[in-house]
């Protein structure tokens, strides 16, 4: 077995619809995740305000 090396540890709370507020452990302030654009769209649904989505940071992760 390989050693890990991190564990990411994160706490994710839904505020309205689906709209979600995440602190991440070693990271100062807080993470709005939510719908925008096309995944509104897919997924027929509506949000207040457009917030990056967990795909997002996903994608942005593997490209850099």
């Amino acid at each position: 077995m390989r050693k890990v090396i991190h564990t990411s540890r994160s706490h994710i709370v839904r505020e309205e619809g689906p709209t979600r507020l995440t602190t991440i452990e070693g990271f100062s302030g807080e993470v709005r995740y939510g719908l925008h654009g096309g995944i509104k769209k897919f997924y027929k649904a509506e949000a207040r305000e457009e917030h990056p989505a967990t795909l997002d940071h996903i994608v942005s992760a593997i490209g850099a």
